[in-house]
């Protein structure tokens, strides 16, 4: 059995701001967009899929806020972004084992994060 590929969403591109700008520069832009796409501000002759569209691009923008408006949560999202990417498979506890790209070049065993069972992987 093959780990899968996870792919992450960038919350900075969400945000369009780049991951050297401060708390401050970050809930600007995170401020501006939400009035851009709050369903509240929406004007009544937007199209039913469009309105949809906008719906689903503030709830990314609020997710994004969470993580990046946090400063814990951001250095750890910025620590992760440096492995490009992470591989996962559920372990049968109902946990995960993950392995970064990087560290399956290194790594023969995986722990799964809940339980103490191990994988081998196989290159």
């Amino acid at each position: 059995m093959a780990f899968e590929h996870i792919p992450r969403k960038d919350w900075y591109r969400i945000l369009g701001a780049e991951p050297s700008e401060n708390l401050t520069e970050l809930k600007q832009k995170y401020q501006k967009l939400v009035l851009l796409y709050h369903p509240d501000k929406q004007s009544a002759d937007v199209p039913a899929g469009e309105v949809e569209e906008r719906v689903q691009r503030f709830i990314e923008i609020d997710q994004a806020w969470k993580i990046l408006g946090n400063e814990e949560t951001k250095k750890e999202y910025d620590l992760q972004r440096h492995d490009e990417e992470c591989y996962t498979r559920l372990c049968r506890c109902g946990g995960k084992y993950t392995v970064s790209r990087n560290e399956a070049e290194e790594v023969s065993l995986v722990c799964c994060d809940t339980c103490s069972l191990i994988i081998e992987i196989l290159r």
